[in-house]
């Protein structure tokens, strides 16, 4: 056993977790955070995607004690105030989804990508989402929410300016 501290969704914690134990089994059996699902568990898809440090991490491929000290975020830790965040709501309102099972580590994904390219071209978002799977949408949805959780991001952090 190794004691790890981590915070995730702002929140911090502490506990003893076994050295084999995946982050992404210590975030939804550890930590009742069950919005990151488990898809394949061999890091192909993505629907585990989550931020660490603000980077995007499929946490299938982590285990928890490589998270100690490090800050993660998960799909449920985005909204603020009971108000969605951008891109949650961009899928929302674009209707990126159809079963549901990929949204969660897409949606981390494209706020990964928007960290860093706040104006992304649609290749350029295209590239970006490669490593997540979607077997429903045909994935023409989500680049446009990604499109417009952007525009309202710039929108956003112009006003704040």
């Amino acid at each position: 056993m190794r004691r790890i501290r981590v915070k995730v969704n702002g929140t911090e914690y502490e506990h003893e977790v076994e050295p084999r134990l995946l982050l992404v089994h210590y975030l939804r059996e550890v930590l009742d955070l069950t919005g990151t699902v488990i898809g394949c568990n061999t890091s192909n898809c993505g629907a585990c995607t989550v931020l660490m440090d603000g980077e995007s991490v499929k946490s299938c491929t982590v285990f928890a004690v490589q998270a100690d000290g490090h800050e993660i975020t998960t799909v449920q830790g985005l909204a603020e105030g009971g108000r969605w965040h951008p891109m949650q709501a961009a899928f929302h309102q674009m209707h990126a989804l159809q079963c549901g099972y990929c949204t969660p580590g897409m949606i981390m994904a494209a706020v990964s990508l928007l960290g860093e390219n706040p104006d992304p071209t649609e290749a350029e978002i295209r590239e970006a989402l490669e490593g997540n799977y979607c077997r429903c949408t045909g994935y023409e949805n989500i680049v446009k929410a990604v499109q417009l959780a952007a525009r309202h991001m710039r929108r956003q952090a112009t006003a704040a300016s």
